[in-house]
């Protein structure tokens, strides 16, 4: 079947004004003017989405997400339950790389990669990284390099912890061999062979990054630090690894990002080499898109500048080509928003329509043969 969504304005995400999106499957067939009832006229099912009154933006990318819940660091009744379907879809999220943190114990790889599977069965692009906090890294074949050549989802090393408590102190040689480990990996594999980190509030912040770079032969564009939001002093770190070449990840836990995005242009930060994340654990991956809507709204960016950050930069950093545009040929991930609230109306992953009409269109497939009613309400109000 077809989808035509015609009507909108379409952001792709640069501006292309009013135009048609026609989906075929799971890709994108064209984008530009398409005459529907020729379509019609054809005998071909054509399913119509009207945009009138919208943005069509490509579906979003969310780097950093504990697909299998946080650790716990108050005890084993603080862990936190698998992020679900639906709280990725509602938020406009139609590609998520999971990770593990500090428990890779509890937390398991075979774990991670079954849930990576479940969502892509359910019609969501899931990648993970290989590892966690530790340093050698826990894996599921012995090694990172293995790990991307003989499984599909896996696209690089991550998430790795430096200047952190909680890390094992890995020394820069171990370091580089991890990088250049998941470096070998991506070219043999064509994956993005990239090492995420994250960044503690440490005194050492960015330090053990610049060494890498400047001591070993690790190329800036193989590292991929998160958590640079920390503190201004942190921020200016990132800023200028940027510079070097270094693409760099904010979460949106505390919603600040207005606040650190000013910060990193006022600062020269390359736009090009920053990209968004949800850290979706304690919060929900809804709070990417609130962020995003909130500094759009609030903060007067305008949304063709902020729409990069949560689609093409991380498409780019994640190598991953059919991704964060729309393009003839992508993927057939697709967002709609109202103007002016920029409310969700429609979310199409991969060419299937998960939300319709601002309502969820899905249900997890565990639940189709179940009587269990599954709601969870956190203390904290979401934002609206």
């Amino acid at each position: 079947m077809l989808v035509l969504i015609e009507g909108g304005e379409v952001l792709a995400p640069e501006p292309i004004g009013a135009a048609a999106v026609l989906l075929a499957g799971d890709r994108i067939l064209k984008v530009g003017p398409v005459d529907g009832r020729a379509l019609a006229a054809l005998g071909v099912d054509v399913e119509v989405i009207d945009a009138r009154g919208c943005m069509v933006i490509p579906g979003l990318l969310d780097p950093h997400e504990h697909l299998l819940g946080g650790s716990g660091e108050r005890g084993f009744a603080s862990q936190t339950p698998e992020i679900a379907l639906h709280e990725v879809v509602t938020a406009g999220i139609t590609t998520v790389v999971g990770c593990l943190g500090v428990d890779t114990t509890t937390k398991t790889m075979t774990g991670l990669l079954a849930k990576a599977k479940a969502f892509k069965e359910e019609g969501l692009s899931a990648y993970l990284y290989s590892g966690g906090y530790d340093v050698p890294p826990v894996t599921l074949t012995g090694t990172v390099r293995r790990d991307m050549l003989l499984v599909d989802e896996v696209i690089g090393a991550g998430e790795v912890a430096i200047s952190d408590l909680r890390s094992t102190e890995p020394s820069l040689a171990e370091l580089a061999r991890l990088a250049s480990d998941a470096y070998v990996g991506g070219i043999l594999t064509g994956k993005a062979g990239i090492t995420h980190l994250h960044v503690g509030d440490g005194p050492r912040r960015l330090e053990p990054l610049r060494r890498l770079i400047a001591e070993h032969d690790v190329d800036p564009g193989w590292l991929y630090p998160t958590h640079v939001e920390r503190d201004e002093g942190l921020m200016r770190e990132a800023v200028a690894l940027t510079r070097q070449g270094v693409t760099v990840d904010v979460d949106t836990v505390e919603e600040d990002l207005g606040r650190w995005l000013r910060f990193f242009c006022e600062e020269g930060g390359d736009l090009a080499r920053l990209t968004i994340s949800s850290d979706a654990s304690i919060p929900s991956p809804r709070t990417l898109f609130e962020q995003l809507r909130e500094v759009v709204r609030e903060h007067g960016f305008p949304l063709e500048r902020a729409l990069p950050l949560v689609t093409s930069n991380t498409a780019r950093i994640l190598k991953l080509p059919r991704k964060g545009a729309l393009r003839a040929g992508h993927d057939a991930d697709v967002v709609v928003l109202e103007q002016g609230s920029l409310e969700i109306v429609e979310v199409v992953a991969r060419g299937r329509r998960m939300v319709k009409g601002g309502r969820l269109a899905v249900i997890e497939r565990f639940l189709e043969r179940s009587n269990r009613k599954v709601e969870l309400h956190g203390r904290k109000p979401r934002e609206r």
